[in-house]
């Protein structure tokens, strides 16, 4: 049990971090810090729909949070963010052709 546990976490980790996924989440991360200062630090005449864009970025998954009450429709854009950033990342790996025992030697 304990060696699926960490290969599922292996796959997690690997799929996260790679080039495709953190770059995305590079993204996002501008796209809320830009959300933050257009809310925080300008002035508008009317309201800003600057907002809309975090959900953009993380669409379709914070789609699934965004008529929930209070900050659920923030964790939808963490949770949506964090499902993208796995896809590209699962993704970039497939592509990419990589075997699955990259990196390990066999001693037989």
């Amino acid at each position: 049990m304990a060696a699926a546990q960490r290969s599922a976490g292996t796959t997690f980790r690997r799929s996260l971090l790679n080039p495709a996924a953190l770059g995305y989440l590079a993204v996002v991360a501008a796209v809320w810090a830009w959300i933050a200062v257009d809310t925080l630090l300008v002035t508008h005449a009317d309201a800003s729909m600057a907002g809309v864009w975090g959900f953009f970025v993380t669409a379709p998954t914070s789609f699934l949070f965004a008529s929930l009450p209070g900050p659920l429709p923030l964790v939808g854009a963490a949770v949506g963010a964090l499902v993208q950033a796995l896809a590209l990342g699962a993704a970039c790996r497939w592509a990419t052709g990589r075997p699955r025992g990259h990196g390990r030697t066999s001693h037989a």
